[in-house]
Formats: C-alpha cells, structure tokens, sequence
C-alpha cells in the first residue's frame, strides 16, 4: 500500500506542477503592461509599412497600440515637388494602423529640416514674400491634413521650433512669415481636421530653458484660440543624459501649461557621443572606432544600466498617467533604430527594447514590470 501511495501523491503532486504551468501568465506585452495609463507606440519603416520586414510587424501588432511614421509623412517624401503629391507611401502607414486597430500619428507638417528648398524659393530662386509662403503652408496642411481625416488621431503640427535656449529657431518658416507661423500652422490643421489633436514636437524639453519656450509657444496658441492638446517632448536620451528627476518637472511643468504630454521619439544611446546629446538631423560626424566600442554585442553591465534607465523613465511617466497620453518608442528593434548611421555611420547601436533579433532586452522586462511596483 504504501507504494502506491507514493504514487498517488507523485502523481497529485505532477498534477497540481501541470495547472500551475496551465494558469501562467502570458508574457506581459508593453501595450497590456500601460493599458489604462498610456498608449505605447513605435515608430515605424518602410519595409514594416509594405509588409517586408515580417518579423518587425510581429512585434509592432503584439507589443504597441500606436504608430508614428519615421519619414513617409515628411514634406520631401510626401510633396517633393511644387504640382506633385506622392501618397503612395503614407497611404501605406495609414491603412496598416487601421488594419491593426493602432492609435495613427501623422509627422511631421511644419519643419526646418526634410523640407524641398523649393517650398521657400520663387521661380528664379529668391526667397517668396510672407504671403507666398504662408499660401504654400496653407495648401500642404490641407492637402495632406485632409486627406487623412478622421484616421489620423495626431498630428505633430510643427517641429523643432526651438534653440537650445529657449528662443525661436531663425528657420527659413521664421525668417520669411515670422513667429506667426506656428500659430498659423496650427489654425490650418485644425481647419482641416477640427478632431484632431495638434502637437507641438521637440527635443530636450527636460532642460528648463528650452521648456521655457515650449511653454510660450502653449501660451501664445491658447492665446490665439487654437486647441493645442500636446507638447511632445522625443526623448532621444544617453545613458549619462537627463535624470528621472529632470524628467518628472518637465512633465509636470507641461502639464501645468494645461496641456498633455506625449514622449514622441524615445531611445537611450549607450554609444559615447563627441558632440553632445542632441537629435539634430544636420549633424554628421565622421567614422571613428572609438564612437562605436561594441560591434559585437552589448557588455551585460551595459545592458543593466541601460534596463534600470528605461525602467527609472517609464515609472515617472506612470507616475504622471493622468498627463501623459502617448510613449513611443523612435523604431522597433536595434537593427533598424536610425542611431546605428546617426551622427556617425556604420555604428552598432542598442538604443530600444528589442535586439537585433526581435527578442526582449532585460531593458524590455524591466519596463513591462513598472505598473506592478
């Protein structure tokens, strides 16, 4: 008898191991882990947008309820010449996210950089008058804002608009409308869609100077009676960059501004930087095998401080749900993140949550485990 039962109770015992197994939790997804607080997005390419990068779109649909397009919307792409508009691509984008039930942000409609040299130039190559430019802001932000209507949930109205202190960007928009322009731009894309929210879209809001003028920029449009809902700050960061503490005022000084808050384009560089932490586009530096130390993978302490930043980032933004609407992360996996060719190409780079391979970074486990702290 004894034997069997031995038995009985090794086999209970397999099979209390076996529900056990059964009731597990599914891997949390970033989406299921922020839902209630915040949509997550990523920002995504052209081969994700035509179905080529296969394994990339996997991960887009089960990770993220929200995409943002890295270049197809932009003005060269999607109105290179004066009499031509070329869609194809940004149609694309569009009917992915409907496809996939995914929260659609439009970038970017008023920006110094990515914009054809045309759109500020007369036929003989002069800079147009005040009016000309005006009309041609005008006609792309209907265009483009109309098309999409009623698709596109967000849209980054303008982009970049200010120095590092504070002060307006002498842009060729600036130089030739003046300060204007912003407002002029929002006032145009809520005529075109009056549902959709406008965002206002810039770098390294965690410094107060530049914060500062994010918030006039509010002030100035609220002023002008123009429904802007978000200030966007990206949040290309370093390892060594802005703190969590840096992170949670400007959140908060945002929010008092009255409006949301969105991270627009986040990823952390671990690479060492000879040139500042910055996401200006125009930069370039050359090759140099001391900017890029880790072709061959990521040490595991690297690895650790760059999970306990993103996890330090995402528990201020949690902490702040009620103000913050939107994260989205600036490409889906390391293979395609724009820092492996920017400011220096050819670089190795580890900036996001999901490797080379698709697979989940601790950086990754370490953000979905926030909420539950």
């Amino acid at each position: 008898m004894p034997k069997y039962r031995n038995l009985l109770i090794a086999s209970t015992a397999c099979l209390f191991s076996l529900a056990a197994v059964a009731q597990a939790p599914a891997p949390t997804t970033l989406k299921d882990a922020f839902h209630g607080g915040f949509v997550v997005g990523a920002a995504i390419n052209t081969a994700q947008i035509t179905g080529k990068d296969v394994e990339g779109d996997k991960l887009i649909v089960e990770q993220f309820n929200s995409i943002s397009p890295e270049n197809v919307m932009k003005w060269e792409v999607i109105h290179p010449k004066p009499d031509a508009y070329d869609f194809t691509m940004a149609d694309k984008y569009v009917d992915f996210g409907i496809k996939h039930h995914l929260f659609i942000v439009g970038h970017t409609l008023c920006w110094h950089a990515q914009t054809p040299a045309w759109v500020f130039k007369d036929d003989k190559g002069n800079p147009i008058t005040r009016d000309a430019l005006l009309q041609r802001l005008h006609d792309h932000i209907a265009t483009v804002v109309g098309r999409y209507k009623g698709k596109i949930g967000s849209w980054d109205v303008v982009n970049e608009a200010l120095n590092e202190d504070g002060t307006l960007r002498q842009s060729p928009w600036m130089k030739i409308i003046g300060e204007d322009y912003i407002v002029k731009a929002f006032q145009y894309t809520h005529e075109a869609d009056p549902s959709v929210q406008l965002t206002y879209n810039d770098y390294n809001l965690e410094t107060p100077a530049k914060r500062k003028g994010a918030i006039e920029i509010v002030k100035k449009l609220k002023a002008a009676g123009v429904p802007v809902a978000i200030v966007g700050n990206q949040a290309h960061l370093h390892l060594d960059g802005a703190t969590a503490a840096d992170e949670d005022a400007m959140v908060t000084e945002l929010a008092a501004a009255g409006v949301k808050v969105a991270i627009t384009e986040l990823d952390i560089d671990v690479l060492p930087s000879a040139w500042g932490h910055t996401a200006d586009v125009s930069l370039n530096i050359k090759e140099n095998p001391k900017l890029n130390p880790y072709p061959n993978g990521l040490p595991e302490d690297v690895q650790q401080q760059l999970a306990k930043r993103y996890a330090d980032l995402f528990a201020v933004w949690w902490k702040h749900r009620d103000a913050v609407t939107r994260v989205t992360l600036w490409g889906v996996t390391d293979a395609g993140s724009w820092l492996n060719n920017w400011p220096v190409r050819g670089r190795t780079s580890y900036p996001l949550l999901f490797d080379r391979e698709g697979k989940p970074k601790l950086a990754f486990k370490e953000v979905a485990a926030v909420p539950a702290r």
